[in-house]
């Protein structure tokens, strides 16, 4: 893997070359949760890539020829291929590198897990909500909607009896879910999950992972960068470079 750490792209930048035979790119940008899935898939399946980062409020005008929507993660391929949308860049590269599957071969299971990610597809956008509410006040309904998901997951957790959401070991849904609950300290929401002890485990046992070791954030420099990115600043994507 290489740029990862890479200052990203902006406007009036030159678009990258050909992405080299045996190598695939993703177009990430260093603080996106939703990027960050597709390069802890990338990682421990241990598919060579190259990372690219967009600078999201400086979109260079090339970027969109590869995503109309302007969005991270995409993947592209030396063919010439684009993938994109975090869950599709995930499963993508599950089918198309079938070392170390993350997904269940069984389809029962694997629609458990579908269905656990559909359940926790509620999360982020209440996350979203609650850190644009400018009145604080405001914010007591949307955190009691975000306490009950939480709650929700716990209990799914709870139901199965194992470490992790896929298992005793780590699955995709692992991966696609966990960006989110890494970042609840630095956005000072941590208290949604004091009532949640198999969570708790799950999360310490996610940090012990060595990939996501590998891509943790600590919490000043992620808080640093969102200060930035909420007040639409073009250098908040670069923050402590």
């Amino acid at each position: 893997m290489s740029g990862g750490s890479a200052r990203s792209l902006g406007k009036g930048s030159a678009p990258p070359g050909p992405v080299p035979e045996g190598l695939i790119s993703v177009y990430s940008m260093r603080f996106c949760l939703y990027a960050q899935s597709t390069r802890l898939v990338l990682t421990t399946k241990g598919i060579r890539h190259e990372v690219i980062n967009i600078n999201l409020k400086n979109k260079p005008e090339w970027f969109f020829k590869k995503n109309p929507s302007g969005l991270v993660p995409v993947l592209e391929t030396s063919q010439g291929q684009l993938i994109c949308e975090s869950a599709i860049t995930c499963e993508y590269l599950d089918e198309a590198y079938p070392e170390k599957k993350l997904l269940p071969g069984d389809p029962y299971e694997k629609a458990c897990q579908k269905m656990v990610f559909e359940s926790f597809s509620k999360v982020p956008p209440l996350i979203s909500r609650i850190l644009r509410t400018q009145n604080k006040e405001d914010c007591s309904g949307l955190k009691e909607e975000l306490h009950k998901e939480i709650t929700k997951l716990e209990e799914v957790l709870t139901g199965k009896k194992t470490t992790f959401f896929g298992g005793n070991s780590l699955f995709m849904i692992d991966y696609l879910i966990w960006p989110w609950f890494e970042r609840l300290e630095a956005l000072e929401l941590n208290e949604h999950v004091d009532h949640t002890p198999a969570l708790k485990l799950w999360m310490a046992a996610m940090k012990k992972d060595p990939t996501v070791s590998s891509l943790l954030t600590d919490v000043k420099t992620f808080q640093g960068f969102f200060n930035l990115y909420l007040q639409n600043s073009p250098e908040a994507c670069d923050y402590g470079l």
